[in-house]
C-alpha cells in the first residue's frame, strides 16, 4: 500500500512516520470567493489528474481509494481513465463538494452516515474508520496511568489536536479550581496559556495523548467537538455532550452530532451558548447514574468499530473483479 498527499501538509510528516511510502502532488482547496487565490487553486487543480495519472503508471494499484477531500478527487478520476477500481470515503454527514464532484468516477463511496439522496449499491454506509489501538481501554489502569482518582467520576475534555478555544476556556473556567476529575487534552495552540489557571491535582491538562485510548476508557462523560472523535466516543461507549464547531463546511459537524442524539447517546449544545449550559448539564448527567448507563449503551449500539474492516473487505472485492 502507499499514500499520495499535498506536499507541506500534515501527511508529509505522519505518513512517512508511519512507514508507508507517499507520493505528493500540488493541489488546494477552492476558496469560495473569487479571486487570485481562487484562479491558482483552478490552476493546480486542472494539473492535479495528470499528476494524479504519473503515479497511478508508476505504482500501478488494483484499486484506488479516495479518502475525501481535494487530493482524492483528481487520483480517483485518473484511476477512472487508467481502468482502476476506485472509491471513496466520506467521514461527515455531509457529503462535501470534492467527494460530489469525484462520485460519478468512483464504484463505491463509504459513508459514515446515512445522506439522504446517497443509497442504492454505490452508497455503502459503514461508520468512521477508528484505529484499533483507540479501543479495548480499561478504566482502572487508565486512570492509574493519568494519575486520575481511583473512584469517583471524571470528565474528559477534547480540545483537538489544535485547540477548540471555547471549550478549552469552558473547561478551565468551570472546573479549574473546584469540581470532579478532568482529563483535558487542550491541543498544542492554547496549552501553554491554560496550565497557570489550573490549580487541582486531579484536574489532568495535557496537549495530548498517545493512549488516547486509556484516555476515553478512565472518563464517565466526555465534553466534545463532533469531527472524526464522535465515533471513537461511540466505540468507548461514553456518553457525551457535543458542542459542533460552528464555522464547518455546510455545518456537518452539527449533522454528525444530531445523529447521535437522535441516537440518544449524545446532547448537542451549541456553541454560543456552551458556557453556560455545558457544566451544569455535565452534572445533571454526572448525577444520575442510570442516565449516563442508558447513554454509554445507546453509543455502544451506534457504534461502526468494524468500518475499516467492511472497507478493506470491499476494496479487496473490487480489485479482484
Amino acid at each position: 500500500m502507499t499514500l499520495a498527499g499535498s506536499p507541506g501538509r500534515v501527511e508529509s510528516q505522519l505518513v512517512p512516520e508511519a512507514g508507508y511510502e507517499l507520493d505528493t502532488f500540488p493541489v488546494s482547496g477552492l476558496p469560495r470567493r473569487p479571486g487570485l487565490a481562487q484562479l491558482r487553486a483552478l490552476a493546480r487543480a486542472a494539473r492535479a489528474p495528470f499528476a494524479a495519472l504519473g503515479i497511478l503508471r508508476r505504482r500501478r494499484p488494483d484499486v484506488v481509494l479516495g479518502a475525501g477531500g481535494y487530493v482524492g478527487g483528481p487520483m480517483v478520476l485518473a484511476a477512472r481513465l487508467r481502468g482502476i477500481p476506485a472509491a471513496l470515503t466520506e467521514a461527515d454527514a455531509h457529503v462535501g463538494l470534492a467527494n460530489r464532484l469525484a462520485a460519478p468516477f468512483a464504484e463505491r463511496v463509504f459513508l459514515a452516515y446515512p445522506v439522504e439522496g446517497r443509497n442504492g449499491p454505490k452508497y455503502l454506509v459503514v461508520g468512521r474508520p477508528i484505529p484499533a489501538a483507540h479501543l479495548g481501554g480499561v478504566r482502572e489502569e487508565a486512570r492509574r496511568q493519568f494519575g486520575l482518582p481511583a473512584e469517583g467520576p471524571v470528565v474528559i475534555v477534547l480540545g483537538g489536536l489544535a485547540g477548540a478555544r471555547t471549550l478549552n476556556e469552558l473547561s478551565v473556567g468551570a472546573w479549574g479550581e473546584r469540581g470532579p476529575a478532568v482529563l483535558h487534552l487542550a491541543g498544542a495552540r492554547d496549552f501553554a496559556g491554560l496550565r497557570s489557571r489550573v490549580s487541582r491535582p486531579d484536574y489532568v491538562l495535557l496537549d495530548q495523548t498517545d493512549r488516547f485510548g486509556d484516555a476515553l476508557a478512565a472518563a464517565d462523560v466526555a465534553v466534545s467537538r463532533a469531527g472524526g472523535t464522535v465515533w471513537e466516543l461511540a466505540a468507548a461507549g461514553l456518553p457525551a455532550v457535543l458542542v459542533p464547531y460552528p464555522h464547518a463546511t455546510s455545518d456537518h459537524q452539527a449533522l454528525n452530532a444530531r445523529w447521535f442524539e437522535r441516537g440518544r447517546g449524545a446532547i448537542v449544545v451549541p456553541d454560543g451558548e456552551a458556557a453556560n449550559r455545558v457544566p451544569p448539564l455535565v452534572a445533571e448527567l454526572l448525577a444520575d447514574p442510570d442516565r449516563l448507563a442508558s447513554m454509554a449503551e445507546a453509543m455502544r449500539a451506534l457504534a461502526r468499530p468494524h468500518a475499516a474492516d467492511e472497507i478493506a473487505e470491499e476494496l479487496i472485492a473490487l480489485a479482484a473483479r
